[in-house]
């Protein structure tokens, strides 16, 4: 076991340890975590920062708003539903229509038909706290639902894939997009079985892909390659992720993005804990990039000349 430990250190990987005690503990002031850990003031604070998000159509901020939901989305044939204070995915419904013989119930991405009623219980389980980080009540967001840009229709189940990128001290390190399978359900988290494909920080290219910790080269259910995508904007990108630092104040960052066909990149979340898989999609490690960050740091650097340095120091 620790000559394993050994090889990866050699290797750059970053641990979850020195993660948590050389990063998270050390650049990410606690007071600031509401600042991405609720995704109201997220949306607020990007909105304020002049960064685009999905549309908020209403928030459900206690049990007994929770009847007010058919109100909210009267005229909106598809829509999210997610908990403020979430994390990997849980507890997210995306709608994608509505039944065609009843108005009151709505078709889910998987395709499968809920009633208004079962929605109701959602949002009930929502704002208890079911699935909120600390267990406590919660409120539930009800916004846009991304439609994917055509770029990944043959390397995603379902879903809507997005685009991580790690930043360190205002700098993006590292990037993948995570395309969404059957086994996870549609969403776009590789706790629940999507696909890491890694992205060269210099082109915006997709590099071959990780699943539950294994590299591969092709989606588990269309057998697409993953690799050699173009992402598209991806200036804008690296550029909208930069700018999460002076949003959040946070030091060591995940910045999650979609790309609608119609409005573009969309901030979608930011993280305050992102995770480590990142490494394994690129097949390299964090640690040496990190020591790059640190030598050329500039405190007076733009979001626009940081993306540059990224774009530079990052191509592979």
């Amino acid at each position: 076991m620790f000559a394993v430990a050994k090889k990866l250190r050699e290797a750059g990987v970053l641990g979850l340890n020195e993660r948590n005690s050389e990063f998270i503990m050390r650049l990410n002031p606690r007071s600031l975590y509401p600042r991405v850990d609720d995704k109201v003031l997220t949306k607020q604070l990007a909105l304020d920062a002049g960064m685009p998000v999905p549309d908020l159509y209403g928030v459900i901020t206690n049990q007994g708003e929770v009847s007010t939901f058919p109100d909210i989305v009267t005229n909106r044939e598809s829509f999210v539903i997610k908990p403020a204070q979430g994390s990997g995915g849980d507890g997210i419904i995306v709608v994608t229509g509505r039944s065609q013989r009843k108005r009151d119930c709505y078709r889910l991405s998987s395709g499968m038909i809920v009633s208004e009623g079962e929605i109701l219980y959602h949002l009930s389980n929502i704002v208890g706290g079911q699935y909120s980080l600390s267990g406590n009540p919660d409120k539930a967001l009800i916004e846009y639902c991304v439609r994917f840009d055509p770029v990944f229709a043959d390397v995603s189940y379902q879903g809507v894939p997005d685009v991580r990128v790690v930043v360190y001290r205002g700098y993006p390190a590292m990037a993948m997009v995570r395309l969404p399978t059957r086994a996870s359900d549609g969403k776009a988290n590789l706790h629940q079985g999507a696909v890491g494909a890694g992205i060269d920080m210099g082109t915006g290219r997709t590099l071959n892909g990780v699943l539950d910790d294994e590299v591969v080269e092709d989606h588990p259910d269309t057998g697409a390659l993953v690799a050699g995508l173009e992402i598209p904007h991806w200036t804008f990108i690296l550029e909208s992720s930069a700018k999460g630092y002076e949003v959040t104040g946070l030091g060591y960052l995940g910045v999650d993005m979609v790309i609608d066909r119609d409005r573009g990149p969309l901030i979608l979340e930011m993280n305050a804990r992102p995770g480590l898989n990142i490494q394994i999609a690129n097949g390299v490690g964090l640690t040496d990039r990190i020591s790059r960050i640190d030598a050329i740091y500039n405190a007076s650097a733009s979001p626009g000349e940081r993306a540059a340095v990224a774009r530079r120091e990052f191509q592979l």
